[in-house]
């Protein structure tokens, strides 16, 4: 019986290895590679590849002396786009960011245009050609306490999953720490979630602008640990799992992404990554394609 039960224990953990070997070959990456704006020369920040991969959207820098708002852009190819200007109906005079699109063309981006009184800042409307309708406040996920700010957010391609993050300010600034959480439909409404698929991704660093891949199996998102330096940056990471109700595996690192990245995202085809990367205090659009 001992015998067996070693055996066992040898078939397990070279299963196990074989298994995190082949998710390590899956996911090697050419040489990363900057993405043409054309007709835009200021920061690209937050990007977001549409659903059926032919439109970015992203925001300006997100400063408080700056008026950040969300922008978007056709593709031409897969590293190069033409700007089309801003996004109609989204903005307004306080910071409007981080956009993201399931797969009706329902958008949800990031604004403090009413946290002062709502403690709130996830909205949602119809994108149709130019234009956001239909914006709404998106209840049910903020924590509602003051100082704790949902920062990001992220939307399955279906509309039933939001990933965003829990994210602690204060009157100095922030944040000082975040978590990525989930938060599940519920008929009209969403409702933050307590299951553990996210387990192995939140640590006592900084998680953060996550990006799921259409099939639901690919998690990427940002860690940084705190304080911020040259040998302390922003790095983008990459969780897997084999079916959608099950828990993200243990995450590493994009190592062939290099310098301050954030904010990745994902092309329908899951083999394109896309990302902003500050370069000399300007925010640019990189890419980074799959090794077949």
């Amino acid at each position: 019986m001992r015998l067996l039960i070693i055996l066992l224990l040898i078939s397990f953990f070279a299963c196990k290895k074989d298994t995190d070997l082949l998710n390590s070959k899956q996911f090697e990456f050419g040489n990363p590679q900057e993405v043409e704006l054309i007709g835009y020369n200021d920061h690209i920040m937050e990007p977001f590849i549409s659903r059926d991969g032919e439109l970015l959207f992203f925001n300006n820098l997100n400063k408080q002396h700056v008026n950040t708002d969300l922008h978007f852009a056709k593709r031409i190819n897969d590293s190069v786009f033409q700007y089309e200007g801003l996004v109609k109906g989204a903005n307004s005079e306080f910071l409007d960011g981080v956009p993201s699109m399931d797969g009706s063309n329902n958008m949800y981006f990031v604004s403090t245009r009413s946290y002062e009184q709502t403690l709130s800042t996830l909205y949602s409307g119809l994108f149709s050609s130019d234009t956001v309708t239909g914006i709404h406040l998106v209840k049910g996920i903020s924590k509602n306490l003051p100082g704790w700010v949902n920062f990001d957010i992220e939307v399955s391609e279906d509309g039933n999953v939001i990933y965003t993050v829990d994210g602690r300010f204060d009157e100095n600034g922030g944040p000082y720490e975040s978590d990525l959480l989930m938060a599940v439909r519920k008929y009209n409404l969403f409702e933050r979630s307590d299951d553990m698929t996210l387990e192995l991704i939140n640590t006592e660093a900084m998680e953060y602008a996550a990006c799921i891949s259409s099939d639901m199996l690919e998690l990427y998102f940002t860690r940084l640990t705190l304080p911020l330096s040259q040998s302390s940056l922003p790095q983008i990471f990459v969780a897997t799992r084999t079916s959608d109700n099950e828990a993200f595996r243990k995450p590493y690192r994009v190592k062939e992404i290099s310098g301050f990245a954030e904010a990745p995202t994902i092309s329908p085809d899951s083999k394109i990554i896309y990302y902003h990367k500050n370069e000399n205090e300007v925010h640019k659009l990189y890419m980074i394609k799959k090794r077949d």
